[in-house]
This record gives structure tokens, sequence and C-alpha cells, in this order.
């Protein structure tokens, strides 16, 4: 077994319930199933799909790691990563809702608890990239980049736009 980065578990876990089921927020890493997390991101994510699972699992590691879980089944249902510096800025990564809930309600218990545990970091910022989820993460107050011309981005080798042979 691996450990999944420094846990920065809330004090208790929240419940949020939807029209027909009950989710809850969970930021213990230890509540983490990830197996099922590394399956979701590697084989069904538009994003990280063919990352290895020993890239997952480094990932989680450096990572403040995130669950919603199904309160009878007790399954999970959710999962968000976030990179910071645990001061001054965020990164939001690897949401993942269960092709079977979405529109349930898990995104916005997994959006919830986050946000409740980094609010007493004061950040200054915390960014995110969404292909698909803008509404969601406007309801939790992010809203498109005013100044994109002003955010850069390097790709690592073999990632990104290849350049033209």
């Amino acid at each position: 077994m691996f450990a999944i980065g420094p846990s920065h578990h809330l004090p208790s876990c929240d419940t949020v319930p939807s029209m027909t089921r009950t989710f809850r927020f969970s930021s213990d890493p230890a509540d983490i199933d990830v197996p099922t997390v590394v399956s979701w991101l590697s084989e069904e994510s538009y994003w990280a799909r063919g990352r290895t699972a020993e890239t997952h699992r480094a990932a989680m590691a450096g990572s403040r790691n995130y669950g919603a879980y199904d309160i009878e089944s007790g399954a999970q249902v959710g999962y968000a990563r976030v990179i910071t510096d645990g001061v001054t800025f965020a990164w939001l990564c690897d949401v993942f809702v269960d092709p079977k809930l979405r529109g349930a309600g898990v995104g916005s218990t997994l959006m919830s608890g986050i946000l409740d545990d980094l609010e007493p970091l004061a950040l200054k910022r915390t960014a995110l990239f969404t292909e698909d989820a803008h509404d969601l993460y406007q309801r939790f107050g992010f809203e498109p980049l005013a100044d994109a011309g002003s955010w850069m981005l390097r790709w690592g080798p073999g990632f990104g736009p290849q350049p033209p042979r």
C-alpha cells in the first residue's frame, strides 16, 4: 500500500441529499478506492486516458484527495484532487463522477466539500480546466479567465499539441 498525500480531512464528513440518493463527502485519503479512481481516470476520462496506474498513484500522493460516496452502498461515486502550496494557489483537477450518477448531485457534493476544506487556507486563486462542466463550476464561483492571454502553458515531451513535421 502507498500513502495518498497528506491527510487534510475535515473533522466530520458531510452528507448531501439529492432527489433520490444521499452522498457522503470525505477528505480522508484512507477512504479513496484507488483501483476505482485509477480505472475511471485512465479508461474513462478525456484528459487522463492511458495514464499509467503508477503515474496516477504518484499524482495522488502529492495531492489533497477527495471522494463522494453513496450512503447506501458505501461505493465511491466521485473523485477529485487538489494540488496546492497551501497558501496562495490551488489547482483543482482529475474531477470525475461515476457516469451512471452524473446529474444526481455528486459533483455538487464534491465541490461543496472541497471548497469548505480549502476555505481556511484563504487562497488567492483556485484554478481548473474543464471542457464540459462549466455550469457546475460557475455555481461555485468559478468563471472563465478574463485575462486568458496572460496565462501560459508549457507541455511536457509527448503531451499537448505536436508540432508539424
